[in-house]
């Protein structure tokens, strides 16, 4: 699921990624390995972020969110795929391109331990970043973070989902008021997460999903405006892959 605050004053995309692809190799054999498979943490996703705009994408352990961001900061290699940063395709960047893009680009790893070295003192880690920039270090004594389901606005996806893995998602978020909580519907998904080697064919996300049927597993959903929405004046026209898209209220107001 992915979530965008929109800024209509700019329309200039600042990040534009298109089919990134991210597969592992999986292989057999000591001396002589062969590859036998491959872990499709991230399967050809595609987004836009513009000036002014939060995105954020949701999802459960293991879907491949963190190796989106690695991709982005070119930690890991992508297998296919592009990433533009102001225009520039910043995928196939190295050496003092790549470094200077990345003093504009930061991750911010949700465990904080690890950012912490214990080998390095503070002050050692605060001035690593400027020992590797050091055209941008302080002068003077100065010191100083997926097959993608969803996606729309704020008010889009938390107050008019549409796809049925966004509603499952939303239906988990607590709710401090016992009364709005009671009569809330809990959305209980069955199954385990589907292996990344072995991924079900068509939609990937119907071996768990209440509403599929057989064209969910021969065809792949296109991330789209469903049909039903468009040309209609609603918050849940928005983009949504899914067969059978359609709009469910889930979080208490």
């Amino acid at each position: 699921m992915a979530e965008l605050t929109k800024n209509t004053t700019e329309r200039e995309p600042i990040l534009q990624v298109r089919n990134l692809v991210k597969h592992f190799p999986l292989t057999q054999g000591i001396l002589f390995k062969k590859q036998v498979g491959a872990v499709k943490a991230v399967d050809g996703i595609s987004f836009d972020l513009y000036q002014g705009e939060t995105l954020g994408i949701v999802g459960e352990s293991g879907c491949g969110k963190s190796t989106v961001a690695k991709l982005l900061m070119n930690l890991e290699r992508a297998t296919a795929g592009e990433i533009f940063y102001k225009g520039q395709d910043i995928s196939k960047l190295s050496g003092r391109a790549l470094k200077a893009v990345r003093r504009n680009i930061q991750m911010v790893f949700q465990d904080p331990y690890t950012s912490l070295n214990p080998r390095m003192t503070v002050g050692d880690i605060i001035g690593e970043p400027y020992e590797i920039h050091p055209e941008v270090a302080p002068k003077g004594n100065r010191r100083q973070k997926v097959q993608m389901a969803e996606i729309g606005t704020d008010a889009e996806i938390y107050e008019h989902p549409t796809h049925p893995y966004t509603q499952a998602l939303l239906s988990a978020v607590p709710v401090p008021d016992p009364d709005a909580r009671e009569g809330r519907e809990r959305i209980i998904l069955t199954g385990d997460v589907p292996s990344p080697a072995n991924p079900p064919s068509g939609c990937r996300f119907r071996t768990r999903c209440w509403k599929a049927q057989d064209k969910c597993s021969t065809e792949e959903p296109l991330l789209a405006i469903p049909e039903r929405f468009k040309g209609v004046t609603t918050l849940a026209a928005h983009e949504s892959a899914c067969h059978f898209a359609e709009e469910k209220a889930i979080l208490a107001v």
